[in-house]
């Protein structure tokens, strides 16, 4: 009997000794609720102390919520993940109670505490993070859009009464002219740029995936799809402005489902019957001629209206030439910090060799060259010549030729009429002018050309 009882002491300070050294908080009742047993983590994390716990009843250190361990000896049935307030400073837990069973015999029950204060102010850290990050995920304001241009100041401010509405923004133009640059100054310029910018480039995303990653989708939505569903870009969004990039390269069907988000302002999860509503400002952009895609049946016409309600024009690089030293000059001095060089100019011939150029690739393909003739400096020039330029062999004189962007147009007839006049003028552009050549490049004949020419007002003057 007395080995029994010397093995029996020696088991109950074996097992003090665990649950002294564990890290996790622990207490123990008995079975009328009485405290018989706490360790060194429950006091750190409670800051009680044992004779204010030890012999008193289990609901003594609870700051807010009710005692678990009361309601375990009371159902014998173990609780888990029970969350409350502990100790005088309220710290806030999780806590998993099981009944002591012995038997069929109730002993007890034991505690075991989880401090969710530092989890708490951790997440709220990442929340703050997470809104810093997103007002720097729109990285450029109106500051950073260089040009004294007639045609970029125009379109400069036209952004900005659009950044003080609610409404959606088409941004118009050919690719590498800047439209994402917009985009990002609309939003920070917004009384929602503390909040997400998330951008989407429609024609990056494999058609399969861009509805579920638009829209999100609901658990067993199809195979594959993840546990509980996941959340769409404009649930992301939310508060926020989503940046639909290459918007005519979604599909008629994944248009239709946009169409419902901007008209209902709510969208429905791949799979799932509930809408839920969104709060987002749409920017979209393309450099597509929308009011063709609608002609030949790939872009919808309820949309366009929808998405056109505050049209923005971004003008090509060969129609701002005056912008040419000002944006080189920018360029330079990023290209210095990336390259270690020391240039400082950029000669007189080199900017006129610039000017003549036709820019198809716009603003990109300044930076391009920009970025070659750096590379390419050795590290003691201060200066580009003109030699370091390098420019393609088919080198096009930039034109003149004032092609008037698409406006707001509110019927079929001027889409026509517009795009035709669109066509003609670019045909004469290719042709420097020359009216049998463009004619030919249309596929109708020199008196045809003539005859449209004269009806939509384009005269030899206009088009110089």
């Amino acid at each position: 009997m007395r080995g029994e009882l010397i093995v029996t002491s020696e088991i109950q300070t074996l097992l003090e000794a665990i649950i002294h050294s564990t890290q996790d908080a622990i207490s123990v009742v008995d079975s009328d609720g009485i405290g018989i047993l706490i360790n060194p983590a429950y006091t750190r994390l409670t800051g009680l102390e044992e004779e204010q716990v030890i012999g008193k009843s289990a609901d003594v250190d609870i700051a807010e919520g009710e005692s678990v361990h009361l309601k375990v000896l009371q159902t014998r049935l173990a609780v888990r993940n029970v969350k409350m307030k502990v100790g005088p400073k309220g710290r806030d837990v999780i806590v998993n109670v099981a009944p002591i069973l012995v038997g069929d015999e109730l002993k007890g029950s034991v505690a075991v505490i989880h401090d969710i204060s530092e989890m708490r102010a951790l997440s709220e850290e990442l929340e703050r993070a997470r809104k810093r990050i997103r007002k720097l995920e729109a990285k450029y304001t109106f500051e950073d859009i260089l040009g004294t241009s007639i045609a970029m100041t125009a379109a400069v401010e036209a952004a900005k009464r659009a950044a003080e509405t609610k409404a959606t923004v088409l941004l118009r133009g050919e690719s590498g002219c800047g439209k994402e640059l917009f985009a990002h100054a609309i939003h920070n310029a917004s009384d929602r740029k503390y909040n997400q910018f998330v951008r989407v480039n429609c024609a990056a995303i494999a058609e399969g995936l861009l509805e579920s990653e638009l829209f999100g989708y609901v658990e067993g939505a199809f195979s594959g799809a993840r546990k509980g569903g996941k959340k769409g870009l404009f649930e992301e969004a939310n508060d926020g402005s989503i940046f639909l990039d290459e918007i005519a390269e979604l599909s008629l069907s994944t248009q239709a489902k946009l169409l419902r988000v901007l008209q209902e302002r709510e969208i429905l999860r791949v799979g799932g019957a509930m809408p839920i509503a969104v709060n987002v400002r749409v920017i979209a952009a393309t450099h597509v001629h929308l009011e063709q895609a609608i002609a030949q049946g790939k872009f919808r016409e309820d949309l366009y209206y929808r998405l056109n309600v505050l049209p923005i024009m971004i003008p090509p690089l060969r129609h701002r030439i005056e912008d040419i030293p000002i944006l080189t000059h920018m360029m330079i001095d990023r290209f210095n910090l990336d390259f270690g060089r020391s240039v400082k100019r950029i000669s007189e011939e080199a900017l006129t060799r610039l000017s003549e150029y036709a820019w198809p690739g716009n603003v990109r393909e300044l930076e391009n060259v920009i970025g070659r003739a750096m590379i390419q400096a050795k590290y003691q020039d201060s200066t580009i010549e003109s030699a370091q330029i390098d420019l393609p062999e088919h080198s096009v004189k930039a034109s003149t030729h004032a092609i008037t962007p698409f406006p707001t147009i509110v019927s079929l007839e001027e889409i026509v009429r517009e795009a035709e006049r669109h066509a003609l003028l670019e045909a004469l552009n290719e042709s420097n002018d020359n009216k049998t050549q463009a004619a030919k490049r249309l596929g109708i004949s020199i008196r045809t050309l003539y005859y449209k020419l004269e009806r939509l007002g384009i005269s030899d003057q206009s088009t110089m």
